[in-house]
């Protein structure tokens, strides 16, 4: 890994708990991002050189927070930040400056930070991609895209978000236990969001996949241990263990995708998917379905089947029907599509999805499914414009590799 690679890594990884202490310590969002910036800045300079500091957490909280406070300093005209090598020591001076930022471990301050970005005084588009954008550190484009919306609507939904809090309306206070469980859902759903980030991110994009999988679990599991009797997050929790549990299969030595049925289930997790099992049929004996838990059960039925061809797919339609109802989205019947096909026949997989071409006329999976159910039907044609249409849509170079696999065997069977 190159040296830019691992100090990007650490940056990614060590934000959520940097900006968590420096927003408590400055209670100003402005001046916490910009002190974490200033650290991100002297880390390049002095990582490099130095190596690497045991916590870069607690390094970044630490020169970050001396930073704003110089900023200040200068402004008063007093005294200068330390010596780059009086910041760079290795020693572990940074921890205990980290732990004195408040009487809990500073880690904690993630969670912290996920409630307060999720205020109610915040629309829960607004909470959500705050959240996204100041916690995982995720650009507007990646929002964007997690949306479903242009660059330019999630800019204005994240600088309204930002001036409602920098105007003083969404005070940054611990949040009580009431206002916690007011906040769950925003917060479950910005966890989920990250997490998604991640796992449709491309192969070679590893460096930034993995920590953002893993980000949200962590999460997950921080917020298990706050609500851990509530089965929603239980089923959030599985359902995230369980497909990171896939990703040592989910692409091939070329980076190329491979489908849930071509892939190599010797490789899956088996420690993710206990705990992902165990979690899910905890979370039903509550007899409180929700949708982390439907989608987690899902998870669960591939994910104990031995081969493809031992999977319940009746089981799996039946789910997406139930999680339709609970939760109305054309994605979700677009699933519920994938089950249907296994069942009914491409057939009627089709006659499922066409009314969902105008809901997903932007939407690279409408078109890659409805390329795979005309191919299945002996529809050449129809299928080959479907898949251009997917790879024009494509968000990522795998995701065309795959389409495009699509259309050479569509053109060999024309030439055969």
């Amino acid at each position: 890994m190159t040296d830019l690679a691992w100090i990007d890594a650490a940056l990614t990884s060590a934000r959520p708990q940097a900006i968590g202490a420096l927003l408590r310590y400055f209670r100003d969002l402005e001046t916490a991002e910009e002190a974490y910036q200033d650290a991100c800045l002297r880390a390049l300079k002095a990582w490099p050189q130095n190596g690497p500091p045991r916590d870069p957490a607690a390094w970044l909280i630490m020169v970050g927070r001396n930073a704003a406070l110089d900023q200040a300093r200068r402004r008063t005209r007093q005294t200068e930040l330390p010596s780059e090598e009086v910041l760079s020591d290795l020693d572990d001076v940074e921890t205990p400056m980290a732990e004195r930022l408040d009487g809990a471990h500073y880690r904690d301050d993630i969670l912290r930070l996920l409630f307060i970005c999720c205020h109610p005084k915040l629309p829960a588009t607004q909470q959500i991609a705050l959240a996204l954008r100041v916690v995982s550190g995720l650009s507007v484009k990646q929002i964007a895209r997690a949306f479903l919306v242009s660059e330019a609507a999630m800019e204005q939904r994240i600088t309204r978000a930002k001036r409602v809090v920098g105007q003083g309306e969404a005070p940054f206070e611990t949040p009580s236990p009431e206002e916690r469980e007011r906040r769950l859902a925003a917060v479950a759903a910005m966890i989920y969001l990250v997490f998604n980030e991640g796992y449709s991110t491309a192969a070679k994009d590893a460096a930034a996949r993995i920590p953002l999988c893993e980000e949200a679990i962590r999460l997950a599991r921080l917020l298990l241990r706050l609500f851990p009797s509530e089965p929603e997050v239980m089923g959030l929790t599985a359902l995230l263990v369980l497909q990171h549990s896939r990703a040592p299969a989910r692409f091939d030595a070329e980076g190329a995708v491979v489908l849930l049925d071509d892939q190599d289930r010797s490789l899956w997790n088996r420690e993710l998917i206990n705990e992902g099992l165990a979690l899910i049929d905890k979370a039903m004996r509550h007899r409180q379905p929700g949708a982390y838990q439907i989608q987690a059960a899902v998870a669960a039925l591939h994910a104990r089947a031995a081969t493809p061809a031992d999977t319940d797919w009746a089981q799996i339609a039946r789910l997406y029907l139930a999680l339709e109802r609970l939760q109305p989205s054309p994605v979700i019947t677009l699933n519920r599509a994938v089950a249907v096909s296994k069942v009914e026949g491409p057939a009627a997989a089709l006659e499922l999805i066409a009314p969902l071409e105008a809901p997903l006329g932007g939407y690279f999976h409408f078109y890659g499914l409805k390329g795979a159910l005309l191919e299945q039907l002996g529809r050449t044609g129809e299928a080959r414009t479907a898949f251009d249409q997917a790879i024009a849509l494509a968000n990522t170079v795998a995701e065309a590799a795959h389409i495009r696999s699509h259309l050479d065997r569509l053109k060999e069977g024309a030439s055969g």
